[in-house]
């Protein structure tokens, strides 16, 4: 019988981006769920889009392993919780295999995360170019940590049947079998753009398709058996699976926000103010989730904290619903592409009323990045919310990297002096950058501060894991509660 902390488990890594582990992970998901397993999808690292096209393959939350963001110790039962029920777990890791967050060492990596679950690891080599140096950049990646179990290797982007004897030659010296070869294939390729690869919610049927290819690819092209043998003999994890509502218990209430002096100016005359917000039955108003192609950077454990602290909590589409939810007494606005939809949703202009209204009203709203965006008062020229007095637009320069971070001001997320590990991914600026109560102060990779905390609203262009620091869900439903 297999039990929870027990489930066959395996990495899918490479030597570094590029080499087609995204493509080898995914399919690997969908064929082996095409054999009736129930196959559990991870993603380590912060990436929001790979795991949408793990859900596809799987028909299972993609979840997100990430070692800086919630700590080492949350690795084991994040996979633990993602699993349950699972016959096989399949964790596509992140860049190289030991490349981990900038300057800690192997913090972040796809190695740490392997060792910790305490799985073996398939290395994805792009072999386009190379022939006998194969073995010597897999034999260096195998030496380089003797706690890293690599345990075959899957060769992709092969040219030919000679191609492929020479790279299996050249391998039998090394003593890693090869589990896989995979040719060359345009259907499979995913489109790419600003911020890497497009979501699945963009691609509609196209991204079905895709999956379908790698499916295919991968069941044509590797050993499924061996591999789901050598996922039979991952070892077992001494932890218990995470449970949103067990650390809403264990953790202390939250105290609720001090008012900042000169942050919780009131806004303009609404006629939405006249009365009360509706709420549910039980007086707690329902949290609004924002949803669709333009709002597609979420972690899973956000809405389950929200609903484990007592929220009902509902998704609705801004490109499309012209209201926001009936009760909605809180809302949340994660991260996407507002950049790419920003004519649509400057269009939508009875929700941005409706969310100005909310906002205004001194409800709490947690925006992150692309919430950001969507709550200033212009995107590339084109009028969004107005909610901050701030304005949007595209850049040249990526930002992107893990970040450090402390609350300068207290809100409807963090009592001020909360520090919790965030990370930065867009190509766009708002200015100014902060607000007179700003969010967060970065303690690194260097010193500023950021973002806005403006009556109930919380907006920055920080990513952060609630699970690292449970306690914001909880205060965040609280707010909704007594505001």
């Amino acid at each position: 019988m297999v039990t929870s902390s027990s489930v066959p488990r395996l990495v899918v890594a490479a030597p570094s981006s590029g080499s087609g582990k995204t493509t080898v992970a995914t399919g690997l998901m969908a064929a082996l769920a095409g054999r009736g397993l129930a196959v559990s999808p991870h993603k380590v690292g912060p990436d929001y889009i790979d795991p949408g096209y793990h859900a596809l393959a799987t028909g299972r939350v993609g979840r997100n392993l990430d070692a800086y963001l919630c700590g080492p110790e949350l690795i084991g039962p994040l996979f633990l919780h993602g699993a349950r029920g699972c016959d096989i777990a399949v964790v596509e890791g992140v860049m190289g295999l030991y490349d981990g967050a900038a300057g800690e060492g192997e913090l972040a990596s796809t190695a740490q995360v392997a060792k910790m679950l305490r799985a073996p690891v398939v290395l994805v080599v792009d072999a386009s170019s190379q022939s006998r140096s194969v073995a010597a950049l897999v034999h260096g990646f195998v030496t380089w940590d003797p706690e890293v179990r690599v345990g075959g290797v899957i060769l992709n982007k092969v040219a030919s049947d000679r191609h492929e004897g020479l790279l299996r030659e050249a391998l039998d010296s090394v003593g890693v079998p090869v589990l896989g070869v995979l040719r060359r294939a345009a259907q499979v390729e995913t489109p790419a753009r600003h911020l890497g690869l497009v979501p699945v919610a963009e691609r509609g049927s196209q991204a079905v398709e895709a999956v379908a290819a790698m499916a295919a690819q991968v069941a044509g092209g590797c050993d499924l058996e061996a591999l789901v043998g050598l996922a039979r003999g991952a070892g077992a994890l001494g932890c218990a699976a995470w449970d949103a509502g067990e650390v809403l218990v264990s953790s202390p209430p939250p105290p609720l926000p001090v008012p900042t002096p000169g942050a919780a100016a009131p806004g303009p005359p609404l006629s939405a103010l006249n009365g009360p917000r509706p709420q549910t039955p039980d007086g707690l108003g329902r949290i609004a989730v924002a949803g669709g192609a333009a709002f597609t950077f979420s972690y899973a454990e956000h809405a389950e904290l929200l609903a484990a602290a007592g929220a009902e909590v509902v998704v609705f589409d801004p490109l499309r619903d012209e209201e926001l939810p009936e009760g909605t007494g809180g809302l949340v606005i994660g991260g996407g592409f507002p950049e790419v939809y920003a004519a649509e949703l400057s269009a939508n202009e009875s929700l941005r009323k409706a969310v100005a209204e909310l906002a205004f009203s001194g409800a709490p709203v947690a925006a992150e990045c692309a919430g950001l965006l969507y709550l200033c008062r212009e995107l590339d020229g084109l009028p969004m919310c107005g909610v901050l007095d701030a304005s949007a637009r595209m850049s040249g320069r990526l930002t992107l990297g893990y970040r450090d971070a402390v609350a300068v001001t207290d809100s409807a997320l963090a009592v001020a002096g909360t520090r919790m590990r965030g990370h930065e991914f867009h190509r766009t600026v708002v200015e100014p950058g902060a607000g007179a109560a700003p969010a967060w102060g970065m303690r690194a990779p260097e010193r500023r501060v950021e973002g806005f905390v403006e009556r109930g609203v919380h907006a920055s262009y920080l990513h952060t894991h609630w699970a690292s620091e449970p306690g914001v869900a909880r205060r965040f439903v609280e707010r909704c509660r007594t505001s």
